[in-house]
């Protein structure tokens, strides 16, 4: 299947950046704005309590069933914003790395933010994304 998202990498920028820089989309693709993506269990709690790589994993778990019902895939994202709720640097790159991991090759434009508190009651963790597909 064609995929609609090109990832745009800069030759003038630095290299060390796990992510491309910008990111199209032709004018036919269906864009897919998705609501943060929350570790939540299927009960509403937040899982697991106190992990940032748990909650990060939890996240992508749920932003991957929110695409496939939308029919598409980590494939078609064109851009992404992991939000976690930490003091240090440490913690924020812990869940990064399940985030780059999950994503893969297909290493889209993103925002890695450190907030102080989110939503949900012991929630570490939300992704928020856009995606472009090709009906």
């Amino acid at each position: 299947m064609a995929r609609a998202v090109t990832l745009i990498r800069s030759r003038s920028l630095s290299d060390v950046a796990e992510y491309a820089y910008a990111a199209a989309a032709p004018p036919d693709a269906r864009l897919i704005f998705l609501a943060g993506a929350c570790p939540l269990a299927d009960d509403g709690t937040v899982t697991p309590v106190g992990d940032y790589a748990g909650q990060a994993a939890r996240a992508v778990e749920n932003l991957r069933t929110a695409l496939h019902e939308a029919g598409a895939d980590l494939r078609d994202l064109i851009s992404t914003r992991v939000l976690v709720a930490a003091g240090s640097q440490a913690d924020l790159v812990a869940a990064w790395e399940v985030y780059r991991d999950a994503v893969g090759c297909h290493d889209v434009p993103s925002t890695l933010l450190g907030v102080t508190v989110l939503g949900y009651s012991d929630q570490l963790v939300e992704i928020e994304a856009v995606a472009a597909v090709l009906d």
